[in-house]
């Protein structure tokens, strides 16, 4: 059943209002801030880790708005629910909308010259990566990494995919997705969690390795793919997994805590005992020079 017409309304009305709110600010910006504001909105509801700084972040940005101005972003967060629901009802799966948003308002000649890949041009190699999901068949679940996420377009397509081959990836898929660009951190992320997608979206150089922030969708913490599936670019524990693990388990905390203490109790053994055997190379007697020149013990 295809119903195009329906998520193009829920479009259009984002357009309008992000359209208004670009008199007094860049489209840009406006777009951006939306995009960014959500995110923190989502994150802040089960994320402890990050509530704090994430919150005095939203507190900044939508304190440039005037009063109306601010009533028109939780509206555009309404729309864009509205969209992704029928994108489900009418579209088959998941379709990337703050995606094609971003497009039809021309901002990928704003900043890096960025185009997204087609939504066709993803589901086409979605279908042919998932094949007929026999990993999922193996292990109960496929994890998904995708180095250079963008708007999510990639990863909504292979959700797709496996809604089409009759699986639940809201319970059988998990992602791993990274980007450079902290606007594209914030769409995918939003369109991950809100179609419930358990993900953790990455800002960061997937080349370098380097890691800024993390954002965790609600079904990644709530689902417990915290303890099932490590997110991560590398082989090496991340230290927001490790803190929100003992945030969700009190005995896990109490365990890496006896854990830490004794390795600091071993640290300063063994600095005790460093420091005993350079006293102990030390001389234990102490010459005295004579007037002419020979050294004596007495």
């Amino acid at each position: 059943m295809s119903k195009p017409a329906v998520i193009m309304d829920y479009q259009k009305e984002i357009v309008k209002v992000l359209t208004a709110l670009s008199y007094r600010h860049s489209l840009w910006q406006v777009f951006t801030d939306f995009v960014e504001m959500a995110a923190v909105a989502i994150s802040n509801s089960v994320d402890a880790i990050h509530k704090q700084n994430r919150e005095t972040r939203y507190l900044e940005i939508i304190g440039k708005y005037n009063k109306d101005e601010q009533q028109m972003f939780p509206k555009m967060m309404a729309y864009l629910v509205e969209a992704l629901e029928d994108s489900l009802k009418f579209e088959g799966g998941p379709v990337d909308v703050l995606g094609q948003i971003f497009h039809e308002l021309e901002l990928h000649n704003k900043w890096k010259g960025q185009f997204f890949t087609p939504t066709p041009v993803c589901e086409m190699m979605a279908m042919m990566t998932f094949g007929e999901g026999q990993e999922v068949k193996e292990k109960g679940f496929v994890p998904v990494g995708e180095p250079c996420v963008g708007s999510g377009a990639m990863v909504l397509g292979f959700a797709k995919a496996m809604k089409n081959k009759g699986f639940n990836y809201c319970n059988q898929m998990v992602v791993t997705a990274t980007d450079v660009d902290m606007k594209c951190v914030h769409m995918a992320y939003v369109q991950f969690a809100l179609y419930g997608i358990p993900a953790v979206v990455i800002h960061g150089n997937t080349l370098t390795m380097e890691e800024w922030s993390r954002w965790y969708t609600p079904v990644y913490l709530l689902d417990g793919w915290i303890w099932r599936s490590q997110g991560s670019n590398t082989t090496a524990r991340n230290a927001d997994d490790e803190a929100l693990k003992m945030v969700d388990e009190p005995i896990y905390a109490a365990v890496c805590e006896v854990i830490a203490g004794e390795k600091i109790a071993a640290a300063e053994a063994k600095n005790v005992i460093e420091e005993d055997e350079i006293v102990i190379e030390q001389p234990i007697f102490e010459f005295r020079e004579e007037k002419n020149g020979q050294l004596s013990l007495f």
